[in-house]
């Protein structure tokens, strides 16, 4: 006896079009945001770990390698239910979420900025140096523009996870596209239809993304 076949039926997505939409919105914000803030962090930390003041650069590692070590969906609860406790204070679910997305891309962004900086070969250092620049002129005017063009492929692929790192918020009740798309799905009992759509989108939105990434990293291989 043959198992019934599943009567396909996308048409009732239509009535949740704009709470999609809405899903989708938060989504890219979140996106947004916390590669902006990240970007800051990563910069910073980053930078500040090329010292060789090992009381400056040790916490700035432990940081990192928490961050990088760890399933970032651990680290959204942590943060959510345990990091309340141990301040006592109450943390809102969007804090949180964006609090931890941030770090979580920061860290990776800081490794980034090292590695570019490190790429940059010592005789830069020493030719700038013998014509009188001090250590900051050599960051700004010969290392980092440099080094720059190395780090944006890096950049732009892991900015790209990060849009889909965002789904994790839907754990503790961000209303992001997934989020959305589990609320749709317990109102209406059609999870294949939901979840295919959701994957829809995010592949509608992650793959032209992909696409540029690849593009600049091209444009940026031949310039070399």
């Amino acid at each position: 006896m043959s198992a019934p076949s599943y009567a396909w039926d996308f048409s009732f997505l239509w009535g949740y079009r704009w709470l999609i939409l809405f899903g989708l919105g938060i989504t890219i914000l979140y996106t947004i945001a916390t590669i902006l803030i990240g970007l800051v962090i990563g910069l910073a930390t980053g930078l500040l770990r090329l010292s060789r003041r090992r009381w400056l650069t040790a916490p700035l590692v432990a940081y990192v390698e928490i961050f990088r070590c760890t399933p970032l969906l651990v680290q959204i609860i942590w943060f959510y239910y345990a990091l309340p406790v141990v301040l006592g204070i109450d943390i809102p679910a969007t804090i949180a979420a964006t609090l931890v997305l941030s770090l979580y891309t920061g860290a990776f962004y800081a490794e980034i900025v090292r590695g570019g900086v490190n790429s940059i070969e010592r005789g830069q250092w020493d030719a700038a140096r013998a014509i009188g620049m001090r250590q900051p002129q050599v960051m700004r005017h010969v290392i980092l523009p440099q080094a720059v063009k190395r780090m944006v492929p890096p950049f732009m692929n892991q900015s790209i996870i990060q849009l889909k790192n965002t789904s994790l918020v839907s754990t503790i009740a961000v209303a992001d596209l997934l989020y959305e798309g589990q609320m749709i799905t317990a109102a209406t009992y059609r999870p294949l239809e939901v979840y295919t759509m959701v994957a829809v989108i995010y592949f509608a939105v992650l793959f032209p993304l992909t696409l540029m990434a690849q593009g600049v990293e091209y444009h940026l291989a031949r310039s070399d």
